[in-house]
């Protein structure tokens, strides 16, 4: 049976694995390209100079990227895992006191639900504008920390939504990349609806919203305890009042984040 911090190490290690890949993806993408374009044009044919200017500027940010991701390979070689998780605890206000035992409850809530996976569900409206970058790393470490695997990231916004699957680093890229983060009407009913019909069951959701939804959620249909994120600080909130009844209604729980 492998240890929690062994299996801590292969989550954070997976998905700067998975980013190397990408980048590896992205060069030879272009290299193919490059020899189709030319296969096309006749056998011979070398590319343009604009084509060129373009490969080399695309090459110079993958490059760039790259190494960036050395550098942060690099911090995380030298830093114990659990120091690492500690450290995004502390980030979030989560690493002491009350904060600290609702934050290990959730977490023990999670863990104890039959099934392996979570369906992490993102408000991508407007007001939830650059948080997600923050919200990342809280994410894996609450994915690790209850030792279930991460299966989709769903994000939704006015009766839209984009579902992804594949590793825990490719979907949290997709995300920051592809969801929208416009609108104005948090249609969480809605969401939780297509996902039931279209989507297998998770062992649990976690909803992460700044915003209360704006239309209507019928509870009984959807299949999975729902654990919720609301951000914000008013105690009093309908945010909290909403996510805090969605969390009891589906046998979930509620953790209240605040950003540092």
């Amino acid at each position: 049976m492998r240890s929690r911090k062994r299996e801590g190490s292969d989550n954070f290690y997976e998905i700067f694995s998975d980013m190397a890949l990408l980048m590896l993806a992205a060069f030879i993408f272009m290299f193919v390209m490059i020899l189709i374009n030319a296969k096309l044009q006749g056998g011979d044919n070398h590319p343009t100079k604009k084509e060129m200017e373009a490969l080399q500027q695309k090459l110079a940010a993958v490059e760039e990227r790259n190494q960036q991701l050395q550098e942060e390979m690099n911090t995380l070689a030298g830093t114990d895992v659990s120091k690492q998780m500690e450290k995004v605890l502390r980030s979030a206000g989560l690493d002491k006191g009350k904060a600290r035992h609702d934050f290990d409850m959730f977490v023990s809530g999670l863990r104890k639900l039959p099934g392996e996976d979570l369906h992490l569900v993102v408000d991508a409206t407007g007001s939830m504008h650059g948080v997600t970058t923050f919200l990342i790393p809280i994410l894996r470490v609450i994915a690790i920390r209850s030792g279930k695997r991460l299966a989709a990231v769903t994000w939704y916004a006015d009766r839209r939504l984009g579902t992804y699957h594949g590793s825990m680093g490719e979907m949290f890229d997709n995300l920051m990349q592809n969801a929208p983060f416009v609108g104005t009407d948090e249609t969480i009913g809605y969401t939780f609806h297509r996902l039931a019909e279209k989507d297998p069951v998770p062992g649990a959701y976690l909803l992460i919203g700044d915003e209360p939804p704006t239309d209507t959620i019928h509870y009984h249909e959807i299949p999975a305890p729902v654990f919720t994120l609301p951000l914000g600080f008013d105690n009093e909130s309908s945010t909290r009042f909403a996510y805090s009844k969605l969390a009891e209604e589906t046998g979930g729980r509620m953790l209240i984040l605040r950003f540092r």
